[in-house]
This record gives structure tokens, sequence and C-alpha cells, in this order.
């Protein structure tokens, strides 16, 4: 039967159903087959899994990011990026990956963090001689650290489905956020330096601080809430709808940039981002339910244990699937069908499943800019009109980047754990 419902989601994947509706409709159709379980227990599963105090977290973090995203604090952030690092050769470009970390730590979202900083940034690098394919890679890789450096949505679906503290993965995202930004950093900087793009803009000490203190309101959204969760004030849920009270203070009150009018297609936005997520959620529930009564994460965890009991090359294996499964999967649905099946597997190998969660959501970023699913390339794509196959060649130094800054975090768990401890 476990044979049969994987050949029914890949039948349905294939045929562009989506993913919701297939995690659902074949789980349910396998039951059905079975009729041991009633499809009115189908239908409370799906509820009783959006039915979540912590995910809660979701439509707050993204009307937070929305907010942010409509309030002015993009360009902000950018120019403060911009008066740090324009002098450096290849300055645009580490602007727009500084930017996006800036950005990440207020959004969560790798997909709003690309088209925000990118809309602005990818023309002015394009105007400024760097090269248009080059200038749109460094803008998809830059993005995916939205979902690695909290607040992160990801994250708060592992936290959830895992049982894991959501407030010990945002601290454990920090460093390993930090670590790829760097080595994001290093790559555009050695490659612009080789290709003598950009730098010489000089801004005096009055210009620096000017820029930070037009930028200090959104700096200060990701202090307030980290703070808040690791200093006990508030839990990630209330962290949330504390974000977006000051969303709304800084884009209404302080910055004047959101009219009451914005505000409708804000959270008719958020709303239906919302929904697709929650709908992911309820369908994977059932998938879950199933693989739990089949047995099946037990059952794979011995069969991994069996093949070799050394966490290294047993991390290695995870790794592989999980870059494997993003570059075809959706990251929200991938966290959700995957956690049950490998969490198991990596507390049996004495794997720290919040280290594991940070090895999942880096492994499943990847997938943001590798076809056919990445979502940042074609959002990127779509900003600078550059051609998917000419961009795909130009992302490839980013994606082997990538690729060694997971192998670093997955065997240094002290990367992920230190400020957790």
């Amino acid at each position: 039967m476990t044979l049969l419902l994987f050949s029914i989601l890949i039948v349905l994947f294939l045929i562009n159903v989506p993913i919701a509706v297939t995690l659902g409709t074949a789980s349910a159709a396998i039951f059905f087959i079975e009729g041991d379980v009633s499809l009115i227990v189908i239908m409370q599963r799906m509820f009783n899994a959006v039915d979540s105090f912590p995910l809660l977290a979701i439509p707050f973090f993204i009307l937070a990011g929305k907010l942010m995203e409509s309030g002015g604090i993009s360009q902000r952030l950018i120019h403060f990026a911009n008066v740090l690092f324009g002098r450096v050769n290849g300055g645009l470009a580490i602007v727009s990956i500084v930017a996006c970390a800036f950005f990440a730590a207020i959004s969560g979202s790798a997909a709003a963090t690309t088209a925000a900083v990118g809309s602005l940034l990818i023309p002015a690098m394009v105007k400024k001689g760097y090269d248009k394919s080059f200038s749109t890679a460094v803008q998809a890789a830059g993005g995916t650290v939205g979902i690695m450096i909290p607040p992160s949505v990801p994250l708060v679906l592992y936290g959830v489905t895992a049982g894991v503290s959501i407030g010990e993965l945002f601290i454990a995202g920090i460093i390993p956020g930090i670590l790829v930004t760097g080595s994001l950093l290093i790559l555009v900087y050695v490659i612009s330096l080789k290709r003598n793009y950009g730098g010489g803009e000089t801004y005096s000490f009055m210009e620096i601080l000017k820029a930070f203190a037009d930028a200090i309101l959104a700096l200060l959204m990701p202090v307030i809430i980290l703070g808040g969760i690791y200093g006990g004030i508030f839990t990630p849920t209330e962290a949330a709808v504390v974000a977006v009270v000051y969303g709304l203070i800084v884009g209404i009150v302080i910055y004047r940039e959101i009219k009451l009018s914005d505000l409708v297609e804000i959270f008719s936005s958020s709303v239906v981002i919302t929904a697709v997520i929650m709908f992911i959620i309820a369908g994977a529930s059932v998938f879950g339910y199933y693989l739990t009564r089949a047995r099946v994460p037990k059952e794979l965890a011995e069969f991994m244990l069996s093949i070799t009991d050394n966490w290294v090359i047993a991390l290695l294996i995870i790794n592989l699937l999980l870059l494997f499964v993003g570059v075809f999967l959706e990251t929200s649905a991938a966290i959700i069908i995957l956690t049950p099946i490998l969490a198991p597997i990596a507390s049996a190998l004495g794997i720290d499943l919040v280290h594991f969660g940070i090895i999942m959501i880096v492994n499943l970023a990847i997938g943001f800019i590798t076809p056919p699913v990445g979502v940042n390339l074609f959002v990127a794509s779509n900003i600078s009109g550059t051609k998917i196959e000419k961009l795909i060649v130009a992302i490839i130094p980013f994606v082997i980047v990538m690729i060694i800054s997971v192998l670093i975090i997955s065997f240094v768990p002290s990367i992920s754990l230190f400020l957790t401890k």
C-alpha cells in the first residue's frame, strides 16, 4: 500500500495537480481502499492539523513581511548597505546580498526577499555595467537566506511538524544564515574582482550616520523579535503579532509610505499565501497519518541504521536526499512530508533535532535556485528579463558554494547550536 501511495503521488505531481490536493487525495484513496479508516476521521485530521496556536505565527509573519515590503523598509535597507559597501569591488552585488540578509530578518520569505530587493538592485547593477545574468543570479541566490535567518516561515513549519521549540530554531538559524551570507559575499567579491565590476563609491561619515538613522527602525525589528523570544517576554506566535503591529506603526505613522487604501491589497495577498500554506499542511497531515499507521518512519530508520550506524555517512545520504527533493518539491510541502520520516532517523543517529532542522532548511533553500521549481530563479528572471537557460548557467557557482556551506553546517553542529546552549 505504501508503494501504491507513492505511485499515486508521483502520477499526480507529474500532471501538475496542486501539492495540497495531491497529498490529501493520494492518502485518502489509500485509506478508502483499505477501508479501516472513516473519511470523517480524515477530515478531522485535516482540521486538527491547522488548529494549532504555534501555526498562527505563519500568517502574522507573512503579513509583517508584506507590511515591511510596502512600507519603504527595503529602500532604506538597500541605501544603508550601499553606503557601507559601495566602495568595494562588486559593491552593488555585495549590497544585494547584504540587503537580502537584512530583509530576510524581516520578511521570512525567500521569494519576497528576492522580489523586494531585486526590483531595485538588479536594474541598478545592470546600469553600472554588471552582466545581466550575473546580476540576476546574485539576487536569486541572495534571496535564499530569507528562509534561514529568523523569523522564517519554513522554520515555524519544521518546529510544529517535528515538535521542536520554534524559539530555539530561530536562534539556531542566526549563525548558519550569516555563514551562508558570508560565503555568497566572498563568491561575488571574487567574481567581481576578476571581471572588474563596480566599486569606487565613497560616502562621508555623516552620510553613513544618516543612512543608519534612516534604517534603524528596520534593523530594530529582528532585534525586538529575537530578543523578546529569547528573553522569555513572548512566544514566537506572540512575536509575530508584535511584528505586525510594529510594521503597521512604522509603515503608516512613521515612514507614512503605506496608505489605508494599500492595506486591502496587503491583507488580501497575505491571506492567499496563508491559505495555500495551510491547505498544504492539512493535506500533508493525512499523508503523515498514513505513514505513522504504516510504521514507515520507524522502518526507514531501522533500514538506515542497518546500512550504517555512522552518523557522518547517514547524514551525507540524508543531505543528498534533501538536495534531490528540494529540486522538485516546494519547500513547505517538502518540510511537512519529509520531517515525520527523517526526524526519527536523525534522533536514532543522535543528531539534535534543532540542528537537523537547520540542515533541512538550508538544504531545501538550494531548491529555490535550481530548476524546475526554483522560485527565486523565476522571480529574478521576471524582474531582469533574463532567459532562464542563461540564468541556470550563471547560478551554478552559487549552488556549489551553498552546497559547501550545507556540508559545513551539517558536520559542525556547534554552528547551529552554539547560541541555543
